[in-house]
C-alpha cells in the first residue's frame, strides 16, 4: 500500500485504486454521484491541531490560529475547526450565519472585508463578534452602529506596499490593492479617540499560495512604525502543493519563519494571530469526475494531436483554473500511479476556456471512468456556481471507512426555488 503526497494525509493506494478515509473512491462515485468533493476529515483535523502546535512552539505569548472561512465555508467543516479550538474569520453575513451556525463563540469571530455594508455591521455588533477589521469607511458606520455605552475592538488593515511572490489575482499587501490603508491612514486611524471603537492592533495580509517568506519582513517593518500595539494579526497566504513539483514549506517551518521575524520587528510580548485557509483545507480534499468522453484530434501527419478527457463537472465545481491558471494534477481513480499519456482534462460547459487540467497524465482513461483531481479541498466548494444550469455537487466527509454526505447534491428543482 502507498499514498501519494498529493492526497490527503489519511489516503491510500492499493494496487492503483485510491482510498480517501479509509473509503473506496470508485465505491463513493458510486454511492453519491460524480461530480463530488471528498474530504479526509482526520486531515481537518490533523491540520488544524499543527497549526495550533507550531504557532505555541515558535510564540510563548498570547496566540490564535483563526480559520480564514473564505477557503471552504462549509458548516461541518467550521464545526471541526470551532471543536479544535480555532477562531475564524469572515467576510460577510452570510459566512458570519454560517459561522455561527457551527457553534463558533462570536468573541472569536473576526470579520473583514473591504466594503461591509453596514447591515453586515450591525448584524456583526448584534452578533457580539470579538473584533472588527477596519477597511474604508468601517469607522464612522461603528461610530454610529454600536451602542452608546459599548465599545468595539478592532484592528487596523494596513496595506504595507509590499508584493509577494504570487499571481496577480491573489495578490493583496500592495500598494495597488483595494485592501486596506496607506500606513499614513491606518496609523491616523489606530490612533485616534474613538468614542464606540477600540482599536487593540493591527492587520497585514500580503497575498495567497506564497512561497518565499522574505516579503514579511518588508510589511513587519511597516507595521513596527506605526506601533506599538499589544495585537498584531499577521494574515496567512502559506503555500501549498498542488502538484509534486511543487516544494512549499512545512507548516512548523512556515510559522516558525514568520514568528521570529514578527519577534524582530513587533517584540516578544504581543499577541500574534495567523490566518490559515488554504493551507488548512486544500490538501484535505479531493474532486471526484465522471469521465464522459476521450476525443482525439489531428495527429494524422502534422503531430501528436490533443487528446481530451470531458468530464462531468468543469467551471461551475472548480474556478480556479479559469480565474487564474491555477495548476493541478489528476489519476483515474483506480489505476493512481501508472504510466500514462498526457491528455487535457476539460469540462462539459460552453466555454473554450472550460480546461481544469492541461497535460494530466492518465492511464488508458475511458468514458465510465472516475477521475480523481487533490488538492481541491479549498475554494472549490467556495466558488461553485450554476454555470450552464448544473447543480453544484455534494460535500462528502469520510472517516474510518464511513463516508457522510454534510452538503447535499442539488436538484434541478433547486435552480428553481428562488424563482418567483
Amino acid at each position: 500500500m502507498t499514498t501519494r503526497s498529493v492526497y490527503p494525509q489519511d489516503s491510500a493506494v492499493r494496487d492503483g485504486r485510491l482510498s480517501i478515509g479509509g473509503c473506496d473512491a470508485i465505491e463513493l462515485a458510486r454511492e453519491f454521484g460524480t461530480p463530488a468533493y471528498v474530504y479526509a476529515e482526520a486531515d481537518l483535523r490533523n491540520r488544524a491541531r499543527t497549526f495550533v502546535s507550531a504557532l505555541a512552539d515558535a510564540h510563548d505569548g498570547p496566540g490564535e490560529v483563526v480559520y480564514a472561512s473564505k477557503a471552504f465555508p462549509c458548516t461541518a467543516a467550521l464545526r471541526i475547526f470551532a471543536e479544535e479550538g480555532l477562531s475564524v474569520d469572515v467576510a460577510s453575513a452570510g459566512e458570519l450565519h454560517l459561522a455561527l451556525a457551527a457553534g463558533f463563540d462570536p468573541e472569536r469571530v473576526y470579520l473583514h472585508g473591504n466594503a461591509k455594508s453596514e447591515t453586515e455591521l450591525r448584524m456583526a455588533v448584534e452578533a457580539g463578534v470579538g473584533h472588527i477589521v477596519l477597511d474604508g469607511a468601517d469607522p464612522e458606520r461603528l461610530e454610529r452602529i454600536v451602542p452608546e455605552g459599548r465599545r468595539q475592538k478592532a484592528l487596523v488593515r494596513v496595506t504595507p506596499g509590499v508584493h509577494a511572490d504570487t499571481h496577480e489575482a491573489i495578490l493583496t499587501g500592495h500598494a495597488e490593492s483595494k485592501f486596506g490603508y496607506p500606513p499614513a491612514t491606518a496609523h491616523a486611524i489606530a490612533r485616534r479617540e474613538w468614542e464606540r471603537i477600540e482599536v487593540v492592533g493591527l492587520h497585514v495580509h500580503l497575498g495567497s499560495q506564497i512561497f518565499d517568506h522574505s516579503p514579511f519582513r518588508a510589511a513587519l517593518a511597516t507595521l513596527a512604525g506605526l506601533g506599538p500595539f499589544p495585537v498584531y494579526d499577521l494574515g496567512g497566504g502559506m503555500a501549498v502543493a498542488y502538484t509534486h513539483n511543487d516544494r512549499p514549506s512545512a507548516v512548523a517551518d512556515w510559522v516558525a519563519d514568520v514568528v521570529a521575524v514578527a519577534h524582530e520587528m513587533l517584540g516578544r510580548d504581543v499577541k500574534l494571530i495567523i490566518e490559515p485557509g488554504r493551507a488548512l483545507v486544500a490538501g484535505a480534499g479531493i474532486t471526484l469526475y465522471g469521465v464522459e468522453d476521450v476525443k482525439r484530434i489531428g495527429g494524422s501527419e502534422g503531430g501528436p494531436g490533443l487528446s481530451f478527457v470531458a468530464v462531468d463537472g468543469g467551471m461551475s465545481d472548480n474556478l480556479r483554473p479559469m480565474l487564474y491558471g491555477a495548476v493541478y494534477e489528476a489519476d483515474v481513480a483506480d489505476r493512481v500511479g501508472l504510466p500514462g499519456q498526457p491528455y487535457s482534462v476539460v469540462g462539459k460547459h460552453c466555454e473554450s476556456g472550460d480546461v481544469l487540467i492541461r497535460g494530466a497524465t492518465l492511464a488508458d482513461p475511458a468514458a465510465g471512468d472516475v477521475l480523481s483531481v487533490p488538492v481541491t479541498g479549498a475554494y472549490g466548494h467556495a466558488m461553485a456556481n450554476n454555470y450552464n444550469g448544473i447543480p453544484r455537487p455534494p460535500v462528502i466527509f469520510c472517516a474510518e471507512g464511513r463516508a457522510r454526505e454534510v452538503v447535499r447534491r442539488e436538484t434541478l428543482d433547486d435552480l428553481l426555488r428562488r424563482d418567483v
